[in-house]
C-alpha cells in the first residue's frame, strides 16, 4: 500500500503553507528581477545589461574552447575507469539493497517530510522567520542566514538533511551482504547524499543566487576558470598555487642533504641549541605523501620544535615514483629504513636511534623493528613512535571500501609505467571528507568564484606523490585485505620472516579519537603485539592536525591512562584529559629513555668544514613531481 501525496499529516494546516508559498514567490519574484524584467519592475541599466552579456560570452567561449582542446580525452578517461557495465551493476547493486521503492519506506518518508514541512513552516510568519525560531536540522553546509531567511530555502536545506538522514540509515540498516559489502554500501550512499546537497548546485544555492546577482554572473566566469583549470591538471586546486615556495616559506628549516639513493634523501637539520640528546632521531614520513607535513611554517613545524628541545633530527624524503621504481616493493621500503638508520649511526658515531613511523611508514616502521629483532640486531634502534599508523587492519576505516577484485583492476588500469599517480590518491582521501576537502571548494571555488587562500596544509595536501604499483597493490592485498602483517611469519621482507611479537623496542604509540583514514581503535590494536614496554596516546582531532598540533596552538587535548587496559574502550573510561598538546609528553618520554646531552660539535653540525653534503634542505626529492 502507498502512501497517498494528497493526504496531509495531522496538524498539516495547508492555507499556512498556501499563504506562505504565495509570499515566498512574491520574494522569489523579488530577488530575480533583474533577471527578468516585466511592465512592473525598473528597466535594468544598460550598463548592468553589458555586464551580463560579457559573463554569458565568455563562459561560452570558455566551453567552446575547452571542448576543442579535450575531444576525445574525456571519453578515453572514462574508458579507463572502466566499463558501464561495472557502473550500471554497481548501481543496481545498491538500489537492491536500499529499498527506497518499497511502499512503507516511501509511506514513512512522506509522514516524516510532511511533518518536517509543517515544523519548518511554523518558524515564519509573514514570510520571514520568527524572532529566536530555530530549525530542526543543522548542517554547517547551511550554516549561513541565508538559508533561513526564506521558506522556500529552509525547507529546501531542512528536506535534504531529512532525506539523507534516511536514506543513510537505510543503507546502514541493509541485510544480506557480506561486511565488507555492506561498508561499501554505506560509504558509496554518503558520497551520493553528499553529492546531492543543495549547496552543491547554483539554482538551489542562495548564496550563490545572491552573488550571481551582486555581480553579473562574473563570479560564475571566474568560477568556469577554476573548474578548466583544475579539469586540465586532473585535481581539485584547495588553496593557493603561487603563496608557498619550498624552502622559502614551507619546509624551511634550516639543514642539509647528506645521503641519498634512488628511493629517498636524507636530510639532517642544522642544532638549534649547544647540546644535544645523544641518540639523534630519525624520522620516516609517509611515502604516499610528502615529508614537509612535518615542516609546513616554523609556527606548527614539528620538526622545527624537536630540533630546539635538543634533538639532532633526520628525516627521509622519499622520491615521487617515475619509470625507474616501478619494481619497488615493500622490501625496499624496509631496507631504506634500515639503510637510513645505520647511515645516522654511522655519521654521528652512536649505537642507535629513536624513530618515528608516520601512517604507512610507520606499519613498514613496526615490519622492520620485527626484521631486527629476529635477526638479533634490535639495539641499532632506541624506541619507536608511531603516529596514527596501524599494523591490524581488521577494523581500519573506510578505506577498506576500496579494495577489492574491481577496485584493484581498477587501480591497475591506470597505473602507466608500473606507476599510479598520485592525484588518485589524493582524490581517494578526499572523497573520505567530500563535504570539507571536495564540495566545499567545489561552492566556493567554482560557484562562487572566490579567490583562493593561502594555506599550507592544503598546499601540502595537494602536493601528490606517485607511486609504484606493484608495492600499492600488495599493500591493499596483503595488509588492507588479508591482514598478513599481525600473522606471525605470514609476511617476510629482505628474506626474514616478519613476527610482531618480537619487538622488545620501547614504542610511543598516538592515535587521533576522530582520524578517519586510521581509526584510533585500528591504531590501539598495535599494544597487543608488542612484547616490549609501550605507551598509548589518544590526541584530539584527526590524521593531521592531530598529529601536527604544536604546544603554543593551545588546541585540542589528550588523553593517558598509567593503568593495564586490554581495549580502547577501557584506556578511554580510565583515561585522564589533558589541554593542549601531547608534544611535551613525547619530549619527556623520549628523555625518560635514559639520554644525555653532549656538545652539538662536529657533525652534529651538517656541512661543517670537513664534512661532505649533497645540497640545503629540502632537497631535490621533495620537488620532482
Amino acid at each position: 500500500m502507498t502512501a497517498n501525496p494528497a493526504s496531509p499529516a495531522p496538524g498539516f494546516d495547508s492555507a499556512v503553507v498556501e499563504d506562505l508559498l504565495r509570499q515566498q514567490g512574491e520574494a522569489m519574484r523579488a530577488l530575480f528581477a533583474p533577471l527578468m524584467p516585466t511592465a512592473q519592475s525598473e528597466v535594468p541599466e544598460p550598463a548592468d545589461l553589458q555586464r551580463w552579456a560579457m559573463s554569458a560570452a565568455k563562459l561560452q567561449k570558455m566551453w567552446l574552447d575547452f571542448g576543442t582542446e579535450q575531444a576525445g580525452t574525456i571519453e578515453r578517461t572514462i574508458a579507463r575507469l572502466g566499463d558501464s557495465e561495472r557502473v550500471t551493476g554497481l548501481f543496481d547493486q545498491w538500489f537492491a539493497a536500499v529499498p527506497l521503492a518499497a511502499a512503507e519506506v516511501q509511506a514513512k518518508l512522506w509522514d516524516d517530510s510532511m511533518a518536517l514541512w509543517t515544523k519548518v513552516l511554523s518558524q515564519y510568519a509573514g514570510g520571514k522567520p520568527k524572532e529566536g525560531a530555530e530549525l530542526p536540522r543543522k548542517d554547517k553546509r547551511f550554516a549561513d542566514p541565508r538559508w533561513r531567511e526564506q521558506p522556500v530555502f529552509a525547507l529546501l536545506h531542512q528536506t535534504y538533511l531529512l532525506l539523507a538522514e534516511k536514506i543513510n540509515a537505510l543503507a546502514a540498516e541493509a541485510e544480506g551482504l557480506p561486511d565488507e559489502r555492506k561498508a561499501q554500501l554505506r560509504f558509496l550512499t554518503r558520497v551520493v547524499t553528499d553529492a546531492l546537497s543543495p549547496a552543491n548546485f547554483p539554482l538551489t544555492n542562495p548564496v550563490v543566487i545572491e552573488r550571481t546577482l551582486e555581480t553579473k554572473g562574473e563570479n560564475l566566469v571566474k568560477g568556469v576558470e577554476h573548474l578548466l583549470a583544475d579539469v586540465r591538471k586532473g585535481q581539485l586546486t584547495h588553496t593557493d598555487p603561487n603563496a608557498f615556495e619550498l624552502g622559502r616559506n614551507i619546509a624551511a628549516t634550516p639543514g642539509k642533504v647528506v645521503h641519498e639513493t634512488p628511493l629517498f634523501q636524507l636530510i639532517q637539520y642544522a642544532p638549534a641549541t649547544e647540546t644535544v640528546l645523544e641518540t639523534p632521531l630519525v624520522i620516516f614520513p609517509p611515502w604516499i605523501n610528502r615529508f614537509y607535513i612535518l615542516d609546513l611554517n616554523p609556527g606548527n613545524s614539528f620538526i622545527r620544535w624537536a630540533v630546539e628541545q635538543g634533538l639532532s633530527v633526520f628525516v627521509v624524503s622519499w622520491k615521487s615514483a617515475d619509470a625507474s621504481l616501478a619494481d619497488t616493493v615493500w622490501d625496499d621500503y624496509i631496507r631504506a629504513q634500515i639503510e637510513a638508520v645505520d647511515v645516522v649511526r654511522a655519521r654521528l658515531e652512536v649505537p642507535s636511534v629513536h624513530t618515528i613511523g608516520y601512517c604507512v611508514a610507520g606499519t613498514t616502521l613496526a615490519a622492520t623493528l620485527a626484521i631486527l629483532a629476529r635477526r638479533g640486531e634490535a639495539e641499532r634502534i632506541a624506541s619507536a613512535t608511531f603516529f596514527t599508523a596501524q599494523v591490524d587492519f581488521e577494523k581500519a576505516g573506510d578505506l577498506k571500501t576500496f579494495i577489492d577484485e574491481g577496485q584493484l583492476k581498477l587501480l591497475e588500469s591506470l597505473a602507466t609505467d608500473g606507476v599510479l599517480d598520485g592525484r588518485y590518491m589524493a582524490a581517494t582521501f578526499n572523497m573520505l571528507r567530500g563535504p570539507d576537502l571536495i564540495w566545499n571548494y567545489v561552492v566556493n571555488n567554482y560557484l562562487l568564484g572566490q579567490d583562493y587562500p593561502a594555506f599550507d596544509l592544503l598546499y601540502w595536501n595537494g602536493d601528490t606523490t606517485n607511486l609504484p604499483f606493484k608495492w600499492q597493490k600488495a599493500y591493499l592485498e596483503d595488509l588492507y585485505r588479508d591482514n598478513k602483517l599481525v600473522v606471525p611469519d605470514a609476511l617476510a621482507a629482505d628474506g626474514t620472516p616478519i613476527d610482531l611479537r618480537r619487538i622488545a623496542t620501547p614504542c610511543y604509540i598516538q592515535a587521533g579519537r576522530e582520524d578517519h583514514i586510521a581509526p584510533a581503535e585500528s591504531v590501539w590494536k598495535l599494544t597487543r603485539h608488542l612484547a616490549g614496554p609501550w605507551k598509548f596516546v589518544l590526541a584530539g582531532s584527526g590524521h593531521i592536525a592531530g598529529v601536527v598540533n604544536p604546544p603554543a596552538s593551545g588546541k585540542y587535548q589528550y588523553w593517558l591512562n598509567p593503568g593495564d587496559p586490554g581495549t580502547l574502550a577501557e584506556f578511554v573510561a580510565g583515561a585522564s584529559e589533558t589541554r593542549g598538546s601531547w608534544w611535551p609528553d613525547w619530549i619527556a618520554w623520549i628523555v625518560g629513555q635514559g639520554e644525555r646531552r653532549i656538545a652539538a660539535t662536529a657533525k652534529r653540525h651538517p656541512g661543517n668544514a670537513g664534512d661532505t653534503v649533497l645540497e640545503d634542505a629540502p632537497g631535490r626529492y621533495v620537488k620532482s613531481r
